[in-house]
């Protein structure tokens, strides 16, 4: 079974972008570019549901 887990290694900020790459096993660089996108407008949309994802989302552990 998949769980979706915020990696100890590879992390740029949080990790909740390898989260998601790790998960739908795609590149992270694509995830990356797509959360950027979601900041351009303006942040919100994008700032806030990463944020939220920090939170929620676990941390692997070490």
């Amino acid at each position: 079974m998949k769980k979706l887990i915020r990696p100890a290694r590879g992390r740029k900020v949080a990790g909740v972008c390898l989260a998601f790459a790790d998960y739908f096993r795609i590149d992270v660089s694509v995830v990356r570019i797509l959360w950027f996108l979601a900041l351009v407008p303006g942040g919100i949309p994008g700032l806030l549901p990463y944020i939220i994802c920090w939170i929620i989302i676990p941390s692997e552990k070490t």
